[in-house]
């Protein structure tokens, strides 16, 4: 399924992208006087089972109901981030050769983590204001994993199965802020640096090994990779995280961007974000994240 959130009546609302259009879960599910979940975070909690029952629900929707007024042209809709105020959001760097050596970074031994805020996080669409502070406004397109059960200490081997799903991410860094100091938080956590989504595509509809990555900005293509070329895989980072800290249903985790990042560009090439730049981070089988910045 692809689930994402949306607005309505200033609401948060759970939908699920369907042949009709999107599907108002809550609406739908009062006119069949079922109970499913009203939001994403109400179906991480769910789990496999909660996945199951709205799979049964939406194609029950879908194949008898003539009532158009429980979906929604998806034209129409505001987006809210895929997955709200989750408990952690963890990013990975340097995790495929290339970037790391466009970076002039030495290639990691292990899994380099860092954090986002929860300020951070926006939505498909969503505008992305450039702060004063910053001069220096690069893209970073990723993949990101979406915890669905609470992991502590897992194995590589079973360290998917505690996936709910995989979304779209740009982690967009400011990069004289990131590299100011040793630290790289303030140049990641600036207001509505982490937009995800539009969707996110549960655990058993991908190959997350396996998935074409690509960022164009106002219609160029920058970055073009696969997930395949990560140096940690998936199931390498969540075993790692996991045995170092508790990640729980909902946290998310940015698992790298590839090479052709503007940090990469020699020096005389470096045109840096500015306002009206539109931003396509595209994943296979996920879809096409949009924002512009202002």
């Amino acid at each position: 399924m692809k689930l994402l959130q949306f607005i309505k009546n200033q609401q948060t609302k759970l939908g699920v992208k369907t042949a009709r259009g999107i599907l108002d879960v809550a609406e739908a599910a009062k006119g069949f006087r079922e109970r499913q979940p009203e939001k994403m975070h109400d179906l991480v909690l769910q789990g496999k089972d909660g996945i199951r029952s709205l799979k049964r629900f939406v194609e029950k929707i879908v194949n008898e109901s003539g009532e158009s007024t429980y979906f929604l042209d998806e034209d129409d809709i505001q987006y809210r981030p895929a997955i709200e105020q989750p408990g952690k959001i963890i990013c990975v760097g340097l995790n495929y050769v290339d970037h790391a050596n466009e970076s002039k970074m030495d290639l990691p031994t292990s899994p380099i983590l860092f954090s986002k805020f929860n300020n951070a996080l926006a939505a498909h669409k969503e505008p992305i204001p450039i702060p004063e502070v910053t001069e220096k406004c690069d893209y970073e397109a990723e993949l990101v994993l979406v915890i669905g059960q609470t992991a502590k200490n897992v194995s590589e081997e079973e360290a998917l199965s505690y996936v709910f799903g995989y979304t779209i991410g740009n982690d967009l860094s400011a990069r004289d802020l990131q590299f100011k100091t040793g630290q790289w938080l303030l140049g990641k956590s600036l207001d509505r640096f982490a937009p995800i989504g539009p969707y996110i595509v549960t655990e058993d509809e991908i190959d997350c090994n396996n998935l074409v990555i690509e960022c164009k900005v106002n219609g160029e293509t920058r970055q073009h990779n696969n997930t395949k070329n990560m140096i940690f895989n998936c199931a390498q980072i969540i075993s790692y995280a996991s045995k170092h800290m508790t990640l729980n249903p909902g946290d998310i985790i940015f698992t790298g961007t590839p090479d052709g990042v503007i940090l990469g560009y020699p020096p005389e090439r470096q045109k840096w974000l500015q306002a009206n730049d539109k931003i396509e981070v595209s994943i296979e089988h996920i879809g096409t994240l949009t924002n512009v910045l202002v």
